[in-house]
């Protein structure tokens, strides 16, 4: 990436729906250049989809939950249940493989503290792959972005 396409990444980060003149005003481009720019950035995979952030609490998901799993084996069946479990629950926002003494890392949100304990109780632990887990009530959000610090 030059530096034009540093700068028209950063752009899109923090405002992904800038229009193409906006853009181009932004970064010093003209419209044909950010839009081939943009369009060789998302066949490189550079650039994802294009999505809106949803703040969580106006659709009252007022907890969030980091939650620590450890599988009963690490065969290689045991780990893609429990990725395959992990990609159809909508509660969990983020899952991590970990090294060191747990093994996944979720990130989960819910409506309450007893939303939190159906989805633990009737979802994530009666799965065949799951020993245990920990979980870890955020108090309140200190920093939270989507901003990649681009080099």
């Amino acid at each position: 990436m030059d530096a034009l396409d540093r700068n028209i990444v950063i752009a899109l980060q923090r405002e992904g729906g800038l229009s193409h003149a906006a853009l181009a005003e932004r970064v010093g481009a003209s419209q044909a250049a950010c839009w081939r720019r943009v369009k060789a950035l998302e066949a490189a995979g550079v650039l994802g989809p294009t999505v809106r952030l949803v703040e969580p609490g106006a659709v009252q998901l007022t907890v969030t939950v980091i939650c620590q799993v450890r599988l009963k084996n690490h065969l290689p069946e045991s780990t893609r249940q429990f990725e395959s479990f992990v990609s159809t629950q909508p509660e969990i926002m983020e899952c991590y493989s970990m090294s060191g003494e747990w093994d996944y890392l979720l990130r989960v949100v819910a409506k309450d503290v007893a939303g939190y304990e159906t989805f633990l109780m009737r979802h994530l632990l009666p799965q065949p792959s799951v020993a245990t887990a920990a979980s870890h009530f955020a108090l309140r959000e200190v920093k939270y972005t989507t901003v990649l610090p681009i080099p």
